[in-house]
């Protein structure tokens, strides 16, 4: 398993009362395949999504990468050389370009990359959709799909095993969340990467190797 998570609890505290958002939250997803946690809004996905990538911290219960706690790992480390996140909102940075955008992390990874980085980053963003011309452009010039199509670059740019995303097609229309759809199962197939993504799309669910259910703070496989 590449990536574990055991007995997460993560609440708020009012006064004597606790509201659980997680409770003893197991679950362990492997490399090469295309994972979907399905669950409506205000049910935790993202809470949960949170603390798989270092974002936060649950009260108690451990996250474990390729068999070491996250805490030993370090979660900046973590996050900078072992998971890739892409967010519903793209978090991308309307001053640069595609390419810069892609580039950004490349430069303070630690893991091994090419020399010519800026190579690595056309390459990428042109695998998953934006040509040249279009990856050096302002990112607020481009649609909302391309923009997730350089989230999705730059999420892969450190060359890490672990993607996650938090409704990445959730400001798209249904052809262009296909085509995300069809990148993230490539992605697990054919580069063997961990692809998790949150949703509240059967439909994406319904593509998914495997489905966990989020409800009422337990996660559950979706049948």
């Amino acid at each position: 398993m590449i990536l574990e998570a055991k007995d997460l609890n993560y609440y708020y505290q009012d006064g004597e009362s606790r509201r659980y958002v997680l409770k003893d939250t197991s679950v362990a997803f492997e490399k090469g395949k295309f994972y979907t946690i399905l669950g409506q809004s205000g049910s935790g996905k993202t809470t949960l999504l949170a603390l798989l990538s270092a974002l936060d911290t649950p009260q108690s219960g451990t996250v474990l990468f390729d068999g070491k706690d996250i805490k030993q790992i370090g979660y900046e480390n973590y996050r900078r050389n072992n998971v890739g996140i892409i967010f519903q909102s793209y978090n991308l940075i309307p001053t640069f370009t595609a390419v810069e955008n892609v580039l950004l992390p490349m430069s303070i990874t630690e893991n091994e990359l090419p020399e010519d980085k800026k190579s690595v980053a056309y390459n990428l963003l042109d695998y998953i959709g934006i040509g040249k011309s279009k990856a050096d452009r302002l990112v607020n010039k481009l649609s909302g799909g391309e923009q997730q199509r350089v989230a999705i670059a730059r999420a892969l740019a450190t060359n890490v095993e672990l993607i996650l995303a938090d409704e990445p097609t959730g400001n798209l229309d249904e052809e262009m969340e296909q085509e995300i759809i069809e990148i993230f199962k490539k992605l697990a197939y054919e580069h063997q990467k961990c692809v998790i993504v949150v949703t509240h799309s059967n439909e994406i669910a319904q593509q998914s190797d495997q489905t966990f259910s989020l409800k009422k703070g337990s996660l559950t496989p979706y049948e």
